[in-house]
């Protein structure tokens, strides 16, 4: 009977390449949705946080379902926020940026003035 041969020899998993080095891009905010980085202040419990954005305000921020389940967000962490329309002192979290993540973007000043103090 005649052996098969794989044909894994070109595969990432058997050289034992998992991607180190590859960039991913980072979201930045969509300006032309009013979308703005802020700082997590303090968590107010029930999914809600107190953040200061990057126009010096401080608003109420709500953590979304498909957030809330996935990911952790500390104080501290800085995440893009979508303020209301009809209130503007309320906010909804669109994203949370890993550390590293704000790492990168400190390293290419893509972090607004107002923000950098708080890293």
């Amino acid at each position: 009977m005649e052996e098969r041969e794989t044909d894994l020899e070109g595969s990432n998993e058997i050289k034992g390449d998992f991607g180190e080095g590859v960039e991913q891009r980072i979201p930045l905010p969509n300006r032309q949705k009013g979308e703005m980085m802020a700082i997590v202040e303090q968590h107010m419990g029930g999914g809600r946080l107190r953040v200061l954005c990057e126009d010096d305000k401080a608003r109420l921020a709500r953590i979304p379902g498909k957030i809330k389940k996935r990911r952790w967000i500390r104080t501290g962490g800085l995440i893009i926020i979508k303020p209301w329309d009809f209130q503007m002192d309320k906010a909804d979290v669109v994203y949370r940026y890993t550390p590293t993540q704000v790492a990168n973007l400190a390293r290419k000043n893509l972090i607004p003035e107002s923000l950098r103090a708080f890293i």
